[in-house]
């Protein structure tokens, strides 16, 4: 059985070609029926995967090559969802790592090769995109080789088999070239089965299986997904279940219901065999890491760890005059059993209580994977505030660090001062410059987490949105200081009310709006930012008043600029200590910790 069978992972830097190379696999080895409709990045099934261009959940899928099933796991390629490329690693018994035949190898292939090259995982390099007019797969192969030369812990892991591929179309080759027009992916599964070797376990010992991720089902609740590492798991069995406080008293649960993966979707099966994927219903204690195994068993599989986070945030009750008004869920109770749910099936993230009964600490990879998790809450219809990101410091040495990133930018020629003059106040510090498309530059930078807190942003505005940003972890770095944030004090509103193109026409002038005419705003709501560095109250209420003067000049209605429409991401970034992003279903708001005057001077005296 193991030896008819491959557990192999797709992992990448984020937009190499991971998810299209799934696809072109799957349709080649037929998984999709004649009649299906099929849509491009089908393993990308979350609405926000699909409108955000990225994969953000580890997904799994069978294909039949020959006599052989292949699993296939694809993970996502940003940074901040490492905990989900870890997870699919312990699943696995290979790597298929792809690289851009233009861009090479960047900060996240580095990360997911240490990973899989810490694991002892063997490595199949695919170089994708070799039709694109910049390709250079010559010089790619050489910076990953010197990657490798960087990472690997053995001579043996310097040895790999190369292809070149344009995935998008499912043509492949052995070694470097353009591959023929005619050419399929048949070297690629080929070469999966030679390098990556059946699954080990013995099916004869007991049970032993490894929980990596999990799953719900209306109709079954829970459901785990993970790796049988020995013996048989049969439907119907009593098992015992090790979880993280189970102190080597496993709990005893029946499996209801077992399955596999098969193409896209699932099958149920009566047994499961040692080295093979499994779905299992039935155990609603179930968390991520835990070991199922037989009765029989004394000890646990060693549990899933991954890297620990490296920022937080504060979420709490929404506690604005409008709260309530748009969602479903809007009590302290509501929001911890979210984040309880949460924390459940994403083991990079973490929570901790705080002061306040009605505020938890979340604490994740970076401010996109926070971002990602309050999207979905307020899609679900909850209602919540979330304070500025901080950084998660450590003592080394008996002194005080703050997490480092390293990054790269890819941007036109013209921005490169840009990028260095952004990251000097920031404690940034430029580390490789090199030609990438015609008239563009990689930038390679290294800058502590915390300067890079609405760098995206500020960098997106300065190019006009044609940069293209990557960070991820790099260690630690001793604290910097005090860092700079933005340059304007915030625009506040001084009552209750709905905003007038009159009242916004005499502001305008004074900064940059946030709101538009017609906009119900709030005593201490921040509307925008002025052009200068202290906060101003304002009144974005005042109606014109009536005379009996008519001219055209004085009827001539006012003219105002676009606001700045803040996304969830960067008003995340922009707020300051005492701002908070208030999120709900239908809106997004900035506004201050204390809403009135007296609230903010009793503050500031504390503070």
């Amino acid at each position: 059985m193991t030896n008819s069978l491959r557990n192999v992972a797709l992992v990448a830097h984020v937009d190499h070609g991971k998810t299209t190379l799934v696809d072109t696999l799957l349709r080649s080895t037929g998984a999709f029926a004649s009649h299906a409709a099929v849509i491009d990045r089908v393993m990308d099934s979350d609405d926000q995967e699909r409108e955000r261009g990225i994969t953000i959940l580890a997904k799994a899928a069978r294909i039949n090559y020959g006599s052989t099933l292949i699993n296939i796991v694809d993970t996502p390629g940003h940074a901040d969802f490492g905990g989900e490329v870890e997870r699919a690693l312990a699943l696995v018994d290979g790597i298929v790592l792809l690289v851009d035949a233009a861009e090479g190898p960047l900060p996240q292939t580095r990360y997911v090769l240490s990973k899989a090259l810490g694991l002892g995982l063997p490595v199949i390099l695919v170089i994708n995109k070799v039709d694109r007019q910049d390709a250079r797969p010559e010089e790619v192969l050489v910076e990953v080789e010197q990657l490798f030369l960087d990472l690997a812990s053995s001579d043996d892991q310097l040895s790999f088999p190369v292809i070149s591929a344009v995935a998008r179309e499912g043509r492949a080759m052995m070694g470097i070239g353009m591959p023929a027009a005619d050419a399929d992916l048949s070297c690629l599964l080929d070469t999966i089965l030679t390098t990556v070797p059946a699954p080990t376990g013995d099916p004869t010992a007991p049970l032993a299986a490894l929980v990596t991720n999990l799953d719900a089902s209306e109709y079954l609740g829970r459901l785990a997904i993970g790796r049988v590492h020995s013996g048989v798991m049969k439907k119907g069995d009593t098992v015992a279940l090790w979880g993280k406080d189970t102190d080597g008293n496993p709990l005893k649960r029946r499996i209801a219901q077992l399955s596999v993966f098969d193409g896209i979707g699932r099958t149920e099966v009566e047994s499961i065999s040692a080295g093979d994927l499994f779905v299992l219903a039935g155990i609603p204690e179930v968390e991520v890491g835990d070991t199922i195994s037989a009765l029989t068993v004394t000890t646990p599989l060693p549990r899933l760890e991954v890297d620990e986070p490296v920022i937080r945030m504060a979420f709490g009750v929404n506690t604005s005059p409008y709260a309530g008004r748009e969602g479903k869920f809007v009590t302290s109770r509501h929001l911890r059993d979210r984040l309880q749910k949460e924390i459940l099936g994403n083991v990079s993230i973490k929570i901790a209580d705080t002061d306040s009964p009605d505020v938890t600490s979340v604490a994740g990879r970076g401010e996109l994977q926070l971002a990602v998790l309050i999207e979905n809450m307020r899609r679900e219809g909850f209602e919540l505030q979330v304070g500025r990101p901080e950084v998660i410091t450590k003592e080394i040495n008996g002194k005080r660090h703050e997490p480092l990133e390293a990054g790269t930018c890819d941007v036109p020629d013209e921005h490169v001062g840009t990028i260095t003059q952004g990251l000097a106040p920031r404690k940034g510090r430029v580390t490789d410059l090199r030609p990438g498309d015609p008239g563009r530059t990689i930038v390679s930078f290294e800058a502590p987490s915390r300067g890079l807190i609405g760098f995206r942003s500020s960098l997106m505005s300065s190019t006009r949105g044609t940069a293209l940003l990557h960070q991820t972890h790099a260690g630690w770095t001793p604290w910097v200081g005090e860092l700079p944030h933005r340059l304007g004090g915030a625009m506040i509103a001084d009552r209750i009310g709905s905003t007038t193109g009159y009242a916004l026409d005499n502001l305008q002038l004074r900064g940059e709006l946030f709101v538009a005419p017609g906009v119900e705003v709030y005593e201490g709501m921040v509307i925008g930012e002025a052009a200068r560095g202290e906060e101003m109250v304002v009144n974005a209420v005042r109606a014109k008043e009536k005379t009996n003067i008519r001219t055209h000049s004085h009827d001539d209605g006012p003219k105002l600029a676009a606001p700045v429409d803040h996304t969830l991401e960067t008003a995340i970034e922009w707020i300051g200590d005492d701002e908070l992003v208030e999120v709900t279903p239908k809106s997004i708001r900035i506004r201050k910790r204390g809403l009135s005057i007296e609230e903010r001077r009793k503050s500031s005296k504390k503070g």
